[in-house]
């Protein structure tokens, strides 16, 4: 991989979606917007907001991270951008690698206004560090980054993308433990949230509400979202096709 190509790549990215304020709004602004509506549902209630507050927190980038990303790369893909990009010298995981960058800069600044808006706005009530909240949130939007770049290899149009969010997205807001906890689940149910890595964002989120100090079980969490990032992204580089189906 190279770093000059990389960062190349993630210029360009940024430069055009400079010219989209819909898809730049979609990712900044919406997590925001469900965040201060989510808050005023629950006006009469704010337990429940800070029950739940922080870990909608993680999945709301997630969320819209997943479909930003995997729209725009199908939409370089099926305009042919793609296919001249790597008739270049530009490698795959240049390729991949750039996109996340560029994508992830934008996921800074929605995490970032979104922990903010939760935190300092909204009233959310945190016992940990709000610095801990906001790298499970900037994880789980790159999270959502690399899930959106991986399948949009296997989507053939935007529509077919937008489809993948009820099998990628759905079952793991089912299963995350926000609705119950993931110990009451069926024992079947209960393992296949173990392997999804939604469950540990929302496990880390639940650890700086509960605890002041940073603990063994966040760090693990952490890890497992970040590791499972950087495994999406690799697999993103090897099935990208240099051809347009």
């Amino acid at each position: 991989m190279n770093t000059y190509r990389t960062t190349a790549t993630a210029t360009r990215v940024l430069r055009q979606l400079r010219h989209d304020p819909r898809s730049i709004a979609l990712m900044i602004l919406v997590p925001c917007v469900m965040l201060f509506l989510l808050r005023y549902v629950f006006d009469g209630s704010p337990r429940t907001f800070n029950s739940i507050g922080a870990s909608l927190l993680g999945i709301f980038p997630l969320i819209t991270m997943f479909l930003v990303t995997s729209i725009a790369t199908l939409r370089e893909r099926t305009s042919g951008t793609l296919e001249r990009l790597l008739a270049m010298p530009l490698g795959k995981a240049d390729l991949i690698a750039g996109y996340a960058l560029a994508f992830g800069a934008l996921a800074v600044v929605q995490s970032a206004l979104a922990t903010g808006l939760a935190l300092w706005v909204l009233d959310l009530n945190v016992t940990g560090s709000a610095w801990l909240l906001l790298l499970v949130a900037l994880l789980d939007a790159l999270l959502g980054t690399a899930l959106g770049l991986f399948v949009s290899a296997f989507a053939a149009s935007e529509f077919q993308a937008v489809q993948f969010m009820p099998a990628v997205i759905f079952p793991q807001l089912l299963l995350c433990g926000l609705f119950i906890a993931r110990d009451k689940m069926q024992p079947v149910l209960e393992a296949v949230s173990n392997v999804l890595p939604m469950s540990y964002a929302v496990d880390g989120m639940n650890e700086v509400l509960r605890h002041t100090d940073l603990t063994a079980t966040y760090i693990r969490d952490a890890l497992i979202v970040a590791g499972c990032a950087v495994l999406v992204l690799a697999l993103g580089a090897a099935t990208l096709r240099r051809r347009t189906a």
